[in-house]
């Protein structure tokens, strides 16, 4: 039954993609936050579905501390999940993301039309330097910027290193950053078909003022606060 629910979820993913690509395609001569929300229909439209085929759903505790300017979001990373469902949890937002997503035919010129931060991992220093100039752009036109500090998905209870780059992109355009700490690996295991029904548990922290810290600084407290959550939500 659990295959039947996840190839049902994935057949919806194979139909929709290819005409919210149209759409994104479509939308290009519009402003570019109008166009986000218009894209971000197809990632809505999937946590509606998820829920529908494979009951999977979520509960955020937290949500009303968010700053009502933008801001940028430094999540866990565990699953597809979160990358679907910030897009109908939080503001308007774009990613920050390896550019050889954006090569993959069809999801990637949809994602490309979505304005991301697509960045070289191996390029070191430049990177960051262009992960600043891009994300005070993006936060200049009113995007919120999600981060996954961690780089990759990490399996529940697993704990990669937190690079520096999120905090290091507050700290050079005094932007808040918000920790997001989650559960969804137990629900939508990493790099797997078979997706399991359940309540996926969100927790949003208080937004961290990056003025006066040193990036370091600002990424081991985001870190130590992820964690910390991390430890209650994989009992």
């Amino acid at each position: 039954m659990l295959f039947i629910r996840s190839f049902m979820f994935f057949l919806g993913q194979v139909i929709t993609a290819p005409v919210f690509t149209l759409i994104a395609l479509l939308s290009l001569p519009l402003n570019p936050l109008t166009r986000n929300v218009l894209i971000s229909g197809w990632a809505r439209s999937m946590i509606w579905w998820l829920r529908i085929t494979c009951n999977i759903q979520y509960k955020i505790t937290g949500l009303e501390r968010l700053p009502s300017t933008p801001s940028i979001i430094l999540a866990k990373h565990q699953s597809a999940w979160e990358t679907l469902a910030f897009q109908a949890i939080f503001p308007t937002q774009v990613y920050v993301l390896k550019r050889e997503l954006l090569w993959i035919p069809i999801f990637g010129w949809g994602l490309a039309m979505s304005s991301p931060i697509a960045i070289d991992r191996s390029a070191g220093r430049e990177a960051l330097k262009k992960l600043v100039e891009n994300g005070k752009n993006r936060l200049q036109k009113g995007f919120w910027v999600v981060i996954f500090p961690e780089g990759t998905r990490k399996a529940p209870g697993e704990r990669g290193k937190y690079h520096i780059g999120g905090a290091w992109l507050a700290t050079h355009t005094g932007t808040q950053v918000v920790p997001v700490a989650h559960n969804a690996g137990h629900y939508w295991p990493k790099n797997s078909f078979i997706k399991k029904p359940g309540v996926i548990q969100i927790h949003v922290g208080d937004a961290i003022q990056s003025a006066g810290l040193k990036a370091d600084a600002l990424n081991a407290q985001v870190e130590q606060w992820i964690e910390n959550e991390m430890t209650t939500l994989n009992q």
